[in-house]
């Protein structure tokens, strides 16, 4: 089983919305957050590399709002 992402513990998105139906069928999570090598496509993750912020919590890591 591969690593997670490293800002797991701190990502809003995850947090927030780990529970939520929508991003379980949609398959965020696991994509995204449960895969080191897949986390590193995640938009949010992009953001906070180039401003030094977390983006608000309910951009998914695709870049879509919820």
């Amino acid at each position: 089983m591969s690593e997670k992402c490293e800002l797991l513990n701190t990502c809003g998105f995850f947090i927030n919305f780990r529970g939520n139906t929508e991003v379980v069928k949609q398959g965020w999570i696991k994509m995204f957050c449960e895969s080191k090598e897949k986390s590193e496509k995640c938009k949010r993750k992009e953001i906070r590399k180039q401003t030094g912020k977390p983006p608000v919590d309910n951009m998914t890591p695709t870049g879509k709002m919820l």
